[in-house]
């Protein structure tokens, strides 16, 4: 089986690393790609510049707060683009604001999930995330166009 390509879109360094350790722990084979900032997202999903020859990732793991471009503007425009709007996008974020779960639904985020303030609670987070998504759900073939 091929790893899975996921897009981690965290500028947190002690979350990009939690969350690598939790999916290199996890049972599912994955590939982790990671940016800082909004900008670079949608650059990486588009394949520009630097990420010219990037992977379409299986999985868009993204946090609301970002630099540059937020997470909530990330989210419409991968949900509005027509060649990446089948990409799920999880909302992995500190904020439990009502508003922000009722917007990011609104843009068609795929799911939002709190991370927790526990370490071993984040480890399961990760790990159940990338469980549903690859072991559970079905999706379309990388790349399909409609």
């Amino acid at each position: 089986m091929k790893p899975i390509e996921i897009l981690l879109v965290e500028d947190n360094p002690g979350d990009v690393d939690l969350a690598r350790e939790a999916l290199a722990a996890g049972k599912v084979c994955n590939f982790l790609h990671v940016v800082g900032d909004g900008e670079a997202a949608l650059a990486f999903l588009r394949r520009q510049g630097k990420f010219a020859g990037a992977l379409r990732p299986d999985l868009v793991l993204l946090d609301l707060n970002l630099p540059k471009l937020n997470g909530r503007d990330v989210l419409a425009a991968i949900k509005e683009d027509p060649d990446l709007r089948r990409i799920p996008v999880v909302i992995l974020t500190t904020s439990k604001a009502e508003e922000d779960i009722l917007r990011s639904y609104n843009l068609h985020a795929n799911c939002y999930i709190t991370k927790p303030m526990d370490l071993n609670q984040f480890f399961k987070v990760v790990q159940g995330i990338a469980d549903f998504w690859f072991t559970i759900v079905k999706l379309p073939p990388n790349g399909a166009k409609s």
